[in-house]
């Protein structure tokens, strides 16, 4: 049963009761706004009464670049007690709490109020709401005096040690459902000039994801970090119309995603040997899923692509799915931080509910939260929105 989307825009939204898994864009659509809504008003609500505020706002004296650049430190550096004087060294899982994490508060505030705003927008109609995301997009993307250059060339710096690195890249996952809200805007509530320019924005991003030396060392990185790049580059060359990239990156994850990530179990081997195997599981796969759901197209659905060998991204949600249902199933090692705090409402479920015809993984999606408080598992929660990915 399909479900038109406009009885979602105006007044309250019957139980669905049985959903049909059709894999079409207004089930989908049907399935979150039912879920969905009154999140996202609440959360709309809210919002729309603060003012944005960018990295320009939050100052760091460690920073080596200016006040417009981006500037974070490595999470799992810490000083070396045999050389108190010398380059931190790392602790991997073991976050820092004296790092600078002023920037990328920033953004993350940016990736949570921005789309929810504009999730109330698409749902509602009512203009507050998409207004206040387009201030969002000026101040970030557009204004002079409070925007951010378009390279991350100062993220995830050790201190005493190298003032950027290329797995800093991962902070700005949480632009790609800033792009995919503003594509809702453009022609609306989001003017020509403020699109060209957000536009524009993003282009010069990807270009440098592409090409700086940063940039190719993230995007060749053999565990998340390279999902991660994938995803970004797909929906910022969503939003900047350049289907060449979006082909090439289909190419990649059936060629050098899929193959070189997945175990033969569906299980991601390099993430099991980290000493956080639960929570970095079920993000790559949530990233992983959200690649398929950016790039998948008539004919070329990403969700259905199988190796030879029968690893796909369907089997990668089979083997995680027992897990999230009951996580003291879990039979490797426990996260060395922040394992109480997970599962939360995976986007997987929902994406590989919907996709690979699971019912159980929807029921699933439905009673998780889906408003972690945890800094740590929002940090890795880039998604929060699916209305947004399921138009």
């Amino acid at each position: 049963m399909l479900i038109d989307r406009r009885l979602f825009c105006v007044g309250g939204v019957a139980a669905l009761g049985s959903f049909a898994f059709a894999a079409t864009k207004e089930s989908g659509y049907a399935l979150v706004a039912a879920t969905d809504r009154e999140r996202v008003l609440r959360a709309a609500q809210r919002y729309v009464k603060e003012t944005p505020r960018t990295i320009t706002s939050f100052a760091s004296e460690k920073s080596p670049g200016g006040v417009h650049d981006f500037y974070s430190q490595a999470d799992y550096f810490w000083p070396d007690p045999a050389n108190p004087d010398g380059p931190y060294r790392e602790r991997d899982g073991q976050s820092n709490p004296d790092n600078f994490v002023g920037h990328r508060k920033a953004m993350i505030a940016l990736s949570v109020q921005m789309p929810a705003l504009t999730a109330a927008w698409v749902l509602t109609k009512d203009r507050r709401y998409g207004e206040k995301a387009v201030e969002h997009l000026r101040a970030w993307f557009v204004d002079p005096a409070t925007r951010m250059n378009p390279n991350l060339e100062f993220a995830q710096g050790v201190t005493r040690g190298v003032t950027g690195r290329s797995y800093g890249i991962i902070d700005t996952l949480h632009l790609v459902e800033v792009a995919r809200a503003a594509t809702f805007l453009r022609g609306k509530l989001l003017g020509k000039d403020d699109d060209a320019a957000v536009t524009e924005w993003f282009r010069s991003y990807l270009e440098w994801l592409q090409t700086s030396k940063k940039g190719m060392t993230e995007r060749d990185a053999a565990n998340n970090h390279a999902t991660c790049w994938t995803l970004q580059a797909a929906e910022f060359a969503r939003l900047t119309g350049d289907e060449d990239v979006r082909d090439d990156l289909r190419v990649r994850y059936k060629s050098v995603l899929l193959p070189n990530q997945m175990g033969p179990d569906g299980s991601f081997p390099l993430e099991l040997n980290r000493t956080k195997p639960y929570s970095y599981s079920i993000f790559n796969l949530d990233v992983m899923a959200g690649v398929c759901q950016s790039l998948s197209r008539a004919g070329d659905d990403l969700f259905k692509y199988t190796l030879s060998d029968g690893r796909g991204i369907c089997k990668g949600a089979a083997f995680l799915f027992p897990f999230l249902e009951d996580k003291t199933r879990w039979p490797f090692a426990k996260d060395v931080e922040h394992f109480d705090a997970l599962p939360v409402r995976a986007p997987s479920l929902l994406f590989c509910g919907v996709a690979c015809k699971r019912e159980e993984y929807i029921a699933l999606w439905k009673r998780l939260d889906p408003d972690p408080t945890d800094v740590e598992i929002i940090r890795n929660f880039p998604i929060r929105q699916p209305l947004l990915w399921v138009w």
